[in-house]
C-alpha cells in the first residue's frame, strides 16, 4: 500500500508542482554556472547505491560532504541556493526516485556515500532494511540541528512504529516545518 501511495502522491505532486519545477530550474541555470540538477550519490535500501537528484543549491566546484561538515556553507551557496534550501524547493527532483522506487516520500533521508558513520550506524540497527525517504522521523525532529546518534536513534524509532497513519502524520509535520522553515541552518 505505501508504494501505490508514493507513486499517486508524486505524480499528483509531479503535475501540480510541474510549473514551479521549470521555473526554479530556470531560476537555478540562470544565476549560477552549471547544471540546474546535481545528482548524488545516496545510500538506498540495503545499503545499495543510488542516485538521487536535487536542484543545485551550490557551487559546481563544491566538495561532495554532508553539509555541516563545510568550512563556511553560506559562502558555496549559489545566488538562489539560500532560498531553495529555506523552502525545500531543491528536494522537488526526488520525485524522480520516489516514483523509480529508491525512495520513498516517508523513511530516514538517504545518507551520502561517504557517510560512513552514519550507514554503519543504520545497518547496526537493521535501519538499512527501510526505503529511505523525502522527510522523515528524523526529520521533523530536528533536520539539520541532529547529531548523527540522535539521527539514528530517531530512525529506529521510525522502523519501529511505522505505519500509514505514522507516515501521514509525518506528511503534515513535514508540510508545517516546511511552511515555517522550521530546523533549517544552511
Amino acid at each position: 500500500m505505501k508504494r501505490t501511495l508514493d507513486l499517486i502522491l508524486a505524480i499528483i505532486i509531479g503535475g501540480t508542482f510541474l510549473l514551479p519545477i521549470c521555473i526554479v530550474a530556470v531560476l537555478v541555470k540562470l544565476s549560477s554556472k552549471g547544471p540546474a540538477l546535481y545528482w548524488s550519490d545516496r545510500v538506498g535500501k540495503e545499503n545499495i547505491i543510488f542516485r538521487m537528484p536535487k536542484f543545485r543549491s551550490m557551487k559546481v566546484d563544491t566538495p561532495a560532504v554532508a553539509t555541516h561538515l563545510l568550512d563556511d556553507p553560506k559562502s558555496v551557496l549559489t545566488p538562489v541556493g539560500d532560498f531553495l534550501r529555506k523552502s525545500s524547493l531543491d528536494e522537488l527532483p526526488q520525485l524522480w526516485c520516489i516514483l523509480k522506487g529508491d525512495m520513498s516520500f516517508v523513511g530516514p533521508r538517504p545518507a551520502l556515500f561517504n557517510q560512513d558513520d552514519l550507514i554503519a550506524l543504520r545497518t547496526e540497527q537493521e535501519v538499512h532494511k527501510l526505503v529511505p525517504g523525502l522527510t522523515g522521523w528524523a526529520q521533523i525532529n530536528g533536520r539539520d540541528e541532529l547529531p548523527i546518534l540522535q539521527k539514528v536513534s530517531l530512525d529506529v524509532e521510525y522502523l519501529q512504529k511505522q505505519s500509514f497513519l505514522f507516515d501521514l502524520n509525518i506528511l503534515w509535520k513535514t508540510f508545517l516545518k516546511v511552511l515555517k522553515r522550521d530546523g533549517v541552518t544552511h
